[in-house]
């Protein structure tokens, strides 16, 4: 069954990256952080012929929320319905990504100028499920960028029933900026965001775009109901560790990167046998020892073997044995998921 979420802290959805394992990565982390699925076009779910490519994950990843991409009520009704039957802790409807390869479909961000549209969207979602309704927004696109207008978007879309906002605190250049320069180039304007929480109290709003610390996240919760972390976990996987006990209170001892690693062991032979290729399944793991001794010699030992037809689990446990003292420390206990 899903478990209750706690949105105080996200991980991000990222194209390419945040996929199932990815996220089961992440879950030996921390077990309260809300993990977000890579974005899914509605096209993908009801006209696609494998439905489990897309939805399928393992159940140690829960709480985890479905993104999906698209504007039509009725397919965003008919995917939500999806979403609930793989067992989804929430859905979540992009209106953030500025990839021109989705604008002319009026997924992404391109939405934020067809407030009445992701308001019909959401309430049909609302009135499919009941599961969390919640949206991915940026604070502006192009010219629309005022505050009145963000104020506006929110209202609206607040009518079609969401009560929770994720909130990338950039606004979005729709025309001559690639995703990945709409990401660093617009600049970032955090008080817009706590002030919409001041003038919208009753709703829940979920702070992303530029957060690399907790140190960051735990600013922000001063202002806002929570905070969503992208690219900095995956550069630096280890700063999920200290999540529960920095800002859930939680008091298991964090998780150090050897035992991470000695976690994801029965989960890589698992999905070896299944057919996955190595390279695949390390994908995530590559900067586990961000930072650390043997960590160049680690990535580059994966870089040179984990991509070979033939690659099995001994390529990874070479590569660890590359990080000193890869299994000295005791194994610490898995929290139960």
């Amino acid at each position: 069954m899903p478990q209750a979420i706690n949105r105080r802290f996200a991980t991000a959805p990222m194209m390419d990256w945040s996929d199932r394992h990815c996220r089961y990565f992440w879950r030996q982390f921390s077990q309260h952080t809300l993990l977000y699925t890579e974005m899914v076009t509605t096209g993908a779910l009801i006209h696609g012929t494998d439905i489990e490519r897309f939805l399928a994950y393992d159940e140690a990843e829960h709480p985890i929320a479905l993104q999906l991409g698209g504007h039509a009520a009725d397919d965003l009704a008919h995917c939500a319905r999806l979403a609930e039957q793989w067992g989804y802790d929430e859905v979540n409807l992009n209106v953030g990504c500025p990839s021109d390869r989705v604008q002319n479909g009026l997924i992404g961000a391109v939405l934020m100028g067809h407030a009445n549209l992701v308001r019909d969207g959401v309430k049909a979602m609302r009135d499919a499920v009941s599961l969390p309704v919640t949206v991915k927004h940026r604070i502006g696109i192009d010219d629309l960028d005022s505050y009145e207008f963000l104020c506006d978007f929110i209202g609206t879309v607040a009518d079609g029933g969401c009560d929770t906002f994720i909130v990338h605190a950039r606004k979005a250049l729709l025309q001559g900026l690639s995703p990945k320069q709409n990401r660093e180039i617009p600049p970032l304007d955090y008080a817009r965001v706590y002030q919409l929480k001041r003038d919208f109290p009753h709703l829940t709003f979920v702070l992303n775009g530029g957060i690399a610390t907790l140190e960051d996240s735990k600013r922000h919760l001063d202002h806002v109901d929570g905070v969503m972390m992208g690219r900095a976990a995956w550069h630096n996987p280890m700063l999920l560790a200290q999540v529960d006990q920095a800002l859930m209170g939680s008091t298991q001892p964090s998780p150090s990167a050897h035992t991470v690693a000695e976690r994801m062991l029965p989960y890589l032979e698992q999905q070896l046998a299944s057919g996955v290729r190595l390279n695949h399944l390390l994908k995530p793991l590559f900067n586990l020892f961000h930072d650390r001794p043997g960590a160049r010699q680690y990535r580059r030992y994966l870089s040179e073997h984990a991509h070979q037809k033939d690659a099995t689990l001994d390529v990874f446990l070479s590569a660890l044995a590359k990080v000193p003292e890869t299994f000295s420390e005791p194994l610490e206990p898995c929290p139960a998921n």
